[in-house]
C-alpha cells in the first residue's frame, strides 16, 4: 500500500517541531516553497546542493586550509554557477523560495545564505547564520579565524570590525553597530526570517491569503510570537473570520497587556464583537 503524502503545511509543522540539531534547513525551506508550488519535489533540489558540494570537494583534493576552502566554495557558487543578489527585483517573492533560488541563481541575503550554509555544511565547514539587520550574513567560525561572508555580494569576506560599514549602507548611517547584531541565528530563526520577508511582501501587495499563510507558519515555529498573533488577528478580521480574529487579538492582549497598541486592539475587539451580533 502506498503511504499518502502529507500536505506541505503538515510536513513543515512536523519538521519545525524537531530540535535545531535534527532540523534540515534546506528541506524546511523547500516546504515553505511547496505551498506555492504544490507539485514541488524536494529531492532534486537537495541533490543539487549535494552536487555543488561535491564539485568544491573535487577541486580541493587534500587541501583543508579554511581560506582556500572558502575561496573555492565562492568560486563554484558565484563565478561558475553565477549565484547573485537580485538587487533589480529585491521584493520578488521567488527570491525567498529555495527551489527558485537554485533554478534562477538569484536571491536575497537570507535565501542565498541558506544555499551557502547548506553547501558549506556538506563540506564540513563551521558556518553559522548571522541575523544582521537588513542584510543576513554567514560567519565562518574556525579555531584560528572568524570572518563574515556576504552571499548577496558574491561571498565577500568581511571582518567583524567592518560590519559598521555594511550597516551604514543599509541604514544610511543612522544605526550604530550593537553586539547583538552579530549574534548567530539558528535554523528556526532563518526560517522565520524567510517567512517574515514573504509576509511583508504579500502585505505590501494586499495579498491577504498568502500573508496569512506566512504568519501561520511563523507561529508554527514561534507559537508565542505576540506580534504575529496580533497580525494574524488583523488579517483574519479583514478576511471575515471574526471569531478567530477575536480569539487571536484577545490572546495577544493576554500576552502583552501593556503593549503600546493595546488600547487600539481592545477597541478593535469591541467593534468586531458588536459586528458579529
Amino acid at each position: 500500500m502506498t503511504t499518502p503524502v502529507l500536505p506541505a503545511r503538515d510536513r513543515f509543522a512536523a519538521m519545525v517541531s524537531k530540535p535545531e540539531t535534527e532540523l534540515d534547513l534546506a528541506s524546511a525551506a523547500l516546504l515553505i516553497a511547496a505551498e506555492e508550488y504544490p507539485q514541488l519535489s524536494p529531492a532534486p533540489y537537495l541533490r543539487r546542493l549535494d552536487l555543488l558540494a561535491e564539485r568544491v570537494r573535487d577541486r580541493l583534493g587534500e587541501e583543508t586550509a579554511p581560506l582556500v576552502v572558502l575561496q573555492e566554495l565562492n568560486r563554484v557558487l558565484f563565478e561558475e554557477e553565477r549565484f547573485r543578489g537580485n538587487a533589480e527585483a529585491y521584493y520578488e517573492p521567488r527570491n525567498s523560495f529555495l527551489n527558485d533560488v537554485l533554478d534562477r541563481r538569484v536571491g536575497i541575503p537570507i535565501s542565498l545564505s541558506v544555499v551557502y550554509l547548506e553547501v558549506g555544511w556538506r563540506l564540513g565547514l563551521p558556518l553559522r547564520g548571522v541575523g544582521f539587520p537588513g542584510h543576513f550574513l554567514v560567519r565562518y567560525e574556525g579555531e584560528v579565524i572568524r570572518v563574515l561572508l556576504d552571499p548577496f555580494e558574491g561571498g565577500r569576506l568581511r571582518f567583524e570590525d567592518q560590519a559598521q560599514e555594511l550597516l551604514d549602507r543599509v541604514y544610511g548611517g543612522l544605526v550604530r553597530l550593537q553586539p547583538e547584531f552579530l549574534e548567530a541565528a539558528g535554523k528556526k530563526d532563518m526560517l522565520v526570517r524567510l517567512l517574515k520577508n514573504l509576509k511583508a511582501i504579500y502585505l505590501n501587495r494586499h495579498d491577504d491569503t498568502r500573508a496569512l499563510a506566512a504568519i501561520e507558519r511563523i507561529l508554527l515555529i514561534r507559537p508565542l510570537a505576540t506580534a504575529e498573533l496580533r497580525d494574524r488577528g488583523m488579517l483574519l478580521a479583514r478576511t471575515g473570520r471574526v471569531g478567530e480574529a477575536i480569539a487571536d487579538l484577545e490572546r495577544y492582549l493576554d500576552c502583552a497587556p501593556e503593549a503600546p497598541d493595546a488600547r487600539r486592539v481592545r477597541n478593535m475587539i469591541e467593534q468586531l464583537a458588536r459586528g458579529a451580533k
